[in-house]
């Protein structure tokens, strides 16, 4: 498998890999992968955390040694195989960089590559158990379907211990329920445990508590509650409560990072002398109530340094970029953490950070760096419909029984609008292209509206340019 050309063009920051139609097949495996029938020897569980009990880090037990499965060319064919060995019934989605956290010990898989038929992942074809160039930063997870394979044997199947944990927080308010207007920023914090809402003992309950509740729902700080209104309220309520002693140091992203302790089931003095905690938050530009709010939000300062987000498709995500000397400039992602994407979500008027993204996950900036490789069926096929990852920089484009001549290329990114872009006008690219049958030259390009009328004129004497059909 040859590349017929590589072109990059740096102004636009798009790398397309020109090849011949021999270099569009699968990942070609390891010369002697390992295939084995049934899953004898190994024991799988899905760790990690935040997660729900059908989604995780996958890890396997190999030879008594737990470890992990690299993301390199993992699919959802795979994720499939891998549920039905945890148990469940399909997969409806999968992971990749580390979302539910590094594992430790060996990285057992790599390039695994599988139809989704396999009984086991034994069958599947990969670069060998323990042989892999990855790290645990790129452990795959799955996500299964909340439905158990029926008369399904456990026993090679471990449970990761269980403890209670708070998965989902939400503010309820004390009077006026399903009639105030949303977002609800003020009222009750409930978490949800199995067995339902629960309230929170205030006991010791610190305005580092209220500064993490608010945060997880999205608002940047929280502000003074009237603890007497809420007390006497409370008096004449019914309350469950599931949780107390909560210390938080104020950086965590997420309560359950914070210092708590559950109530046991057969504790009958829940709370005694206290009361539900309850918060005020503060709503960010995007839940600003009035224009006089948001006039208030946005005159800051003059001089003060300015964040912005970047190449995000919604709101509240992006590449962080910070203006100091009057030139915006990036952030390195070394030691970069939730904590850290807090500061900047909270600073951008949003809450605590969901997830910090490094390697240029949001795109780069005038440094252009391309990550290149064949990851399997990627790229753009006949009809013209994309197969590639978001996080490969290059893509295949099948030429198969194209004669030799002279051509256009044209490529049009994000069409139809479908996703948030601060500039559309970048979008699109004509390029004059020659075919010999065994290499191809790229000239002649243009961005955009870019195009001059002699430009123009040139592109119109080849056809094809709207249909993106070569006639």
């Amino acid at each position: 498998m040859r590349p017929v050309s590589v072109w990059q063009w740096s102004p636009w920051g798009l790398l397309l890999c020109l090849l011949c139609s021999s270099c569009l097949g699968s990942p070609s495996p390891s010369t002697d992968p390992e295939k084995r029938v049934g899953s004898q020897g190994l024991r799988f569980r899905l760790a990690g955390f935040p997660r729900k009990p059908y989604e995780g880090r996958v890890e396997i037990q190999r030879a008594g040694e737990w470890g992990t499965i690299c993301d390199d060319d993992f699919t959802l064919q795979a994720a499939h195989v891998l549920c039905r060995e945890l148990g469940f019934t399909e997969a409806t989605g999968w992971t990749h960089s580390a979302k539910y956290g590094p594992g430790t010990g060996r990285i057992w898989l790599d390039n695994l590559s599988c139809s989704g038929t396999e009984q086991s992942v034994t069958e599947c074809a990969s670069r060998g158990w323990g042989n892999s160039d990855c790290t645990h930063d790129e452990d795959a997870g799955v996500i299964c379907k909340d439905q158990r394979l029926p008369g399904f044997s456990d026993s090679n199947v471990i449970e990761v211990e269980h403890h209670l944990q708070v998965e989902e927080v939400r503010i309820r308010p004390a009077v006026g329920w399903g009639r105030r207007p949303l977002p609800v920023t003020e009222g009750l914090v409930e978490v949800r445990l199995p067995d339902g809402w629960s309230q929170v003992c205030d006991k010791g309950w610190s305005a580092h508590n209220s500064h993490v509740v608010c945060g997880m729902l999205g608002f940047p700080s929280e502000k003074r509650v009237n603890a007497a209104f809420y007390r006497l309220l409370a008096q004449r309520q019914q309350h469950s409560f599931g949780l107390h002693g909560v210390a938080c140091v104020g950086t965590e992203a997420h309560l359950s990072l914070c210092s708590l302790e559950f109530y046991r089931a057969n504790d009958t003095a829940r709370c005694p002398g206290g009361g539900p905690a309850v918060v005020s938050c503060v709503p960010g530009p995007l839940y600003a109530a009035s224009s006089g709010q948001k006039k208030q939000q946005q005159s800051k300062p003059q001089g003060e340094a300015r964040v912005r987000l970047k190449g995000g498709a919604h709101p509240g995500e992006g590449r962080v970029e910070v203006l100091k000397a009057s030139t915006w400039g990036t952030v390195c992602d070394r030691k970069w953490d939730l904590h850290a994407a807090s500061v900047v979500c909270r600073e951008l008027g949003f809450g605590s950070a969901r997830e910090a993204l490094s390697g240029a996950r949001m795109g780069q900036d005038v440094s252009k760096r391309y990550e290149c490789a064949n990851f399997g069926e990627q790229g753009i096929t006949v009809g013209c419909w994309d197969l590639y990852r978001h996080d490969i920089d290059c893509q295949w484009i099948d030429i198969t029984d194209v004669k030799p001549g002279n051509y256009i290329l044209q490529i049009v990114i994000n069409p139809n609008f479908e996703v948030a872009e601060s500039d559309f006008t970048n979008n699109a690219m004509k390029c004059n292209c020659k075919y010999d049958g065994h290499r191809i030259w790229v000239h002649n390009c243009h961005i955009g509206d870019a195009f001059s009328e002699e430009a123009n004129r040139r592109f119109e004497r080849y056809p094809g340019q709207t249909s993106n059909q070569i006639i």
